[in-house]
């Protein structure tokens, strides 16, 4: 069975299922939201691992679900919350004994603000708006954006790459491929604007268009200099002919926070 098949085949299968959880909302995207970021950090203290150092499970993992948890109950202050997760990761790594202090830190720390932080951006996105399902729209245009956007850089730097993207991070990728995901970004989010998110003005759109695809982007280029260093392929093998879940929405855990505050600050309820 061909790699490109079992990819296919997930995709058929996975898509409706993500894009109703989306549109339900509630506790459905809250349980998709946990998943994506636990089984996330999960995976980036592996790879952590390769490099022998050891980032704390133990702490990390709650962080990162009191994190996604607060952005949708409101139980807290970010900052209060913020101060006592430093402050439990500071008196558990005490009595560890588990090799460098610092580096083992850093990677705790790194993986709750990058991973934590970041994926729940997706319930304060999905819970922003009045009308509750724009949230679901913007939500769900984005996906297909972040998607279509992989898919015509893969294709077009597969067909067309001749200058190297980001040698160094990712030796395949190409200008010419990320030109592409950048000009089916735009192009996908203002399809979306005719179909689902016609409540968001042409500018609007075009803008959350351009942050997807040079943000998304970049996000993928980070998970890959993560990849390279611990010297893996994928981050998990956990989805069969995709990889990991850090894998599968490195661009959307990137770019998500970036379209929230565009969206707070600039686009009214």
């Amino acid at each position: 069975m061909s790699n490109t098949f079992v990819r296919t085949l997930i995709a058929i299968l996975f898509i409706p299922i993500i894009l109703g959880v989306c549109f339900w909302g509630k506790f459905f995207f809250l349980g998709f939201t946990l998943i994506i970021g636990t089984l996330a950090y999960f995976e980036f203290i592996s790879m952590a691992n390769k490099k022998d150092v050891s980032g704390s499970l133990i702490i990390g993992l709650p962080a990162v679900v009191i994190i996604v948890l607060n952005a949708y109950f409101s139980f807290v202050e970010f900052s209060s919350l913020l101060f006592f997760i430093v402050f439990i990761a500071l008196l558990h790594e005490l009595f560890r004994n588990k090799k460098s202090a610092i580096l083992n830190l850093g990677v705790t720390f790194l993986g709750i603000l990058y991973i934590g932080v970041f994926v729940s951006a997706f319930i304060m996105l999905r819970e922003y708006f009045d009308d509750y399902q724009h949230g679901a729209m913007v939500i769900i245009s984005m996906l297909a954006t972040i998607w279509i956007c992989d898919s015509a850089a893969y294709f077009f730097g597969l067909s067309f790459g001749k200058h190297r993207l980001f040698l160094r991070v990712s030796p395949k990728k190409s200008w010419e491929g990320a030109i592409a995901g950048f000009i089916f970004s735009i192009l996908t989010m203002l399809a979306a604007k005719l179909l689902v998110v016609g409540f968001l003005s042409w500018q609007n759109v075009i803008i959350i268009g351009f942050i997807l695809g040079t943000v998304g982007q970049i996000g993928d280029l980070i998970e890959s200099l993560l990849k390279r260093d611990a010297g893996v392929k994928d981050s998990s093998n956990i989805i069969p002919g995709h990889g990991g879940i850090f894998d599968r929405f490195d661009s959307l855990i990137f770019s998500v926070p970036i379209v929230y505050l565009y969206i707070k600050y600039f686009i009214s309820r």
